[in-house]
């Protein structure tokens, strides 16, 4: 049996930025080396944060990426790095280095790309094939191979073929995204790879928020049988450090029925004969994993705080209604930013009822946040004495309403523009989904922060966040009052939406699930009702397109995974 020392760096990149990114490349590689590691493992396209998009078109920033990684190779000592990149040849590549004793010894070309849901790798890369030899690396007597993300996902691919070729371990380095309830099946899968092809298996994901994106790393190392041995933590920076014990498991292969063999080349790149000794053994740890409340709310955190941040902004600013949907923004925001750099504004009009200024203030008041009150009345009977004669003879509708929407909004974007804080936008996947929002009202900002989340979903993430601290910061007369936009006496939003526990389960499977109509109602869901919602979704596409990003958290959200055409005929 040979045991090998192996640092997952589970870090936390930023697209673009070259220079930071090799700065913690470093950082990360350093203390590997100095713990006595055989080996470092970074994320996919580490150099250049993942997904570059169309950074990549541009040849400037190619050659930047791979002068990046020379500074990465030259640094290194006796520990392996194998750093993800962009690989220039004549074509590009989604590629892994591996590097050693100051320089490149090798390249490993990512050969399945995705090109579904948020990814479209074939837009960019060319993938590596059988022409390119698979090369092995003999690190400690161990014969080490290297995946890319997609590539674990094909059972009968790259992590097969070079396990069969006599790899015992392979790197599987990656950007893989973050839905609800994604982190217990890619858990099943890795084990099964790994117990299918008999080979130990290192998997390290970076964590960090990309746009709509949210990485959640989770890296995880798994022996040759599929049994987990060490797992970082979920939506943190890390850098795990671990033995992994090498088993001799060629007999297993021979006899395995499914009788795997490869006509692969392999090409054999000999580092080092001995793994460095160690006097103590490095077992686990085994992370434990948050519940699905805790996991969603930490995944919305984690993606408001780096877009925020990583865009140059300090503060933000929330129009605090009273309501639930801004009072789980508020609370989100706090924790990802800091109680001093969230702005709360209460904006009433005539018809804002008592309770929901004084829920506004009291949120305010537990989350020790900025409270500022500026109603909106002056200014709605402007612009109504304004339109008077324009509008003679017109009852007063959904114009009205949409009048004080917007007036808010523009209020957001004063403060926005006076003091530079970011405008987070309040609205939930219910309400996005059917447009039951104003366009260029509530709409405004910079950031959705609960844009991929359902009503239902709002209400148990508020619960959650009151057994999270451990009191009643968010007041049951929030939790419980009937939702309303307060545009209107006594409005109520069941007024004009079917209930949200009616709603919510035909748009998973309207929007998330790409049922039509028809199979929804053939599931027992009421016609009319369905055949109302499939309307309004498709009806607002362009409504959609015009709203800021905002954190993607369920298997298909509104943006870079659902992209429908706004002009389309077709209704199911």
């Amino acid at each position: 049996m040979t045991r090998l020392r192996i640092a997952l760096a589970q870090l936390n990149p930023t697209v673009g930025d070259l220079e930071g990114n090799v700065a913690k490349i470093l950082v990360a590689y350093d203390q590997a080396e100095a713990a006595g590691c055989d080996i470092v493992a970074f994320g996919e396209l580490a150099i250049t944060g993942y997904p570059p998009e169309d950074l990549v078109l541009k040849s400037g920033f190619v050659a930047d990426n791979l002068a990046a990684l020379g500074r990465v190779a030259a640094r290194t000592g006796r520990c392996v790095a194998v750093v993800g990149y962009v690989a220039s040849d004549r074509d590009l590549y989604n590629a892994a280095a591996v590097c050693v004793g100051g320089e490149v010894v090798g390249t490993y070309r990512k050969r399945v790309l995705p090109n579904y849901a948020v990814f479209d790798e074939a837009r960019y890369f060319t993938p590596g094939d059988a022409s390119d030899p698979y090369e092995l690396y003999v690190i400690g007597g161990v014969k080490v191979g290297i995946s890319i993300c997609e590539d674990v996902w094909n059972p009968t691919g790259p992590l097969a073929e070079q396990a069969a070729g006599g790899a015992e371990l392979n790197i599987n380095i990656n950007g893989s995204p973050y839905h609800a309830a994604k982190v217990s099946e890619r858990e099943r899968m890795l084990a099964t790879r790994a117990a299918d092809a008999s080979c130990a298996l290192v998997y390290v994901n970076q964590i960090c928020g990309q746009d709509e994106l949210v990485f959640d790393g989770g890296s995880m190392v798994f022996d040759a049988g599929g049994t987990l041995t060490a797992r970082a933590a979920l939506l943190k920076e890390e850098l795990l450090i671990t033995d992994v014990e090498i088993d001799p498991v060629y007999r297993k292969r021979l006899l395995d029925p499914r009788g795997h063999r490869t006509d692969e080349p392999m090409r054999l790149v000999k580092i080092s004969d001995a793994p460095i000794p160690h006097d103590d053994v490095l077992a686990g740890p085994i992370a434990a994993m948050p519940d699905l409340d805790a996991e969603l709310y930490n995944a919305i955190v984690l993606g408001t705080g780096d877009y925020v941040r990583k865009n140059g902004f300090t503060d933000v600013v929330i129009g605090l209604s009273g309501g639930i949907d801004s009072t789980l923004v508020a609370c989100i925001a706090v924790d990802a930013l800091g109680a001093d750099h969230v702005h709360g504004i209460s904006m009433p009009s005539r018809y804002s009822s008592d309770h929901s200024k004084s829920d506004a203030a009291d949120l305010a008041r537990k989350l020790g946040i900025d409270f500022r009150t500026i109603a909106i009345e002056p200014a709605f009977t402007a612009y109504l004495e304004m339109t008077a004669e324009a509008f003679v003879g017109k009852p007063a509708d959904l114009t009205e309403e949409n009048l004080q929407s917007r007036i808010r909004g523009t209020t957001l974007m004063a403060l926005s523009n006076k003091f530079g804080w970011m405008v987070l936008t309040t609205g939930n996947k219910s309400e996005m989904a059917v447009g039951y929002f104003t366009l260029y009202g509530d709409s405004v900002g910079g950031y959705a922060v609960i844009k991929d989340v359902l009503k239902t979903r709002v209400y148990d993430l508020c619960r959650y966040y009151n057994r999270r601290v451990g009191s009643e910061v968010i007041s049951d007369s929030v939790i419980n009052k009937p939702p309303s936009a307060e545009l209107r006496p006594d409005q109520r939003d069941d007024q004009s939406l079917p209930p949200y526990d009616v709603l919510d389960p035909i748009l998973r499977l309207y929007v998330e699930e790409d049922r039509t109509a028809a199979e929804i109602i053939e599931l027992g869901h009421d016609e009319a009702i369905v055949r109302r919602v499939a309307r309004l979704v498709d009806l607002n596409e362009y409504k959609r397109r015009q709203c800021p990003p905002g954190v993607r958290v369920s298997p298909k959200a509104f943006g870079k995974d659902r992209r429908l055409p706004i002009t389309n005929g077709y209704r199911g």
